[in-house]
């Protein structure tokens, strides 16, 4: 896939006669960051796990495998999407408000740092998936994101019933396993700062965007 920043491939699966296809993202197609240890695709596993702990359902199926051709590293289902839909399309319709404002606060709650708007995907039974998450789950804040459209509206009950269901059970072994203390100490400040406020944060900064915004 040429245009990702590090090595990705689009792949095919084959299980008894049946075939898929997946993105497969090995570690060490990855290029190093001073801010981010190696290891991004275990973050992308961490996102849908926890995804899947809130019962949002918005990351595509991703697991963690060792025997592939490149070595390890995640390989997720592939969203035969829309791609002339992102974000900036999708917000110009109340239709898509409930999905997106659950992506807007899992961001905020796995501190994404690189949520562009050609990672939401619109497939064809309107389902809006959000893709690309390795750059996630950081100690320190450093949400970059597109969706600020929501800032200082209050946060949907259900989505703060969710939250609160997290904080009561804990973080799932699902996610926990690839993090170290510190960062999921930090989710679940995060998640606490989010049911405290009660409202989706406003970016007063002007620079918590990531580039390019598409």
């Amino acid at each position: 896939m040429p245009w990702s920043s590090n090595r990705t491939f689009l792949v095919e699966l084959c299980l008894d006669g049946a075939t898929a296809h997946a993105v497969y993202k090995p570690g060490r197609g990855e290029r190093p960051l001073w801010d981010f240890p190696g290891g991004l695709y275990r973050r992308e596993v961490a996102a849908f796990e926890l995804s899947e702990a809130l019962g949002w359902d918005l990351v595509p199926l991703t697991i963690e495998r060792e025997n592939v051709p490149m070595g390890e590293g995640s390989l997720q289902w592939f969203v035969d999407a829309d791609f002339d839909q992102h974000y900036f399309t999708l917000i110009e319709s109340a239709r898509w408000r409930s999905q997106l404002e659950h992506i807007c606060a899992f961001d905020i709650l796995v501190n994404n740092t690189d949520r562009k708007s050609g990672h939401c995907l619109l497939d064809d039974d309107g389902h809006i998936w959000a893709i690309d998450n390795g750059l996630s789950f950081h100690a320190e804040f450093k949400l970059r994101t597109v969706i600020w459209d929501f800032g200082g509206e209050d946060i949907p009950q259900a989505i703060q019933g969710d939250i609160e269901r997290l904080l009561s059970d804990g973080l799932p072994d699902g996610v926990a396993r690839y993090l170290d203390t510190f960062e999921r100490d930090a989710v679940l400040v995060r998640a606490r700062a989010l049911l405290r406020e009660g409202r989706f944060p406003v970016d007063r900064s002007g620079r918590r965007y990531p580039w390019p915004l598409v």
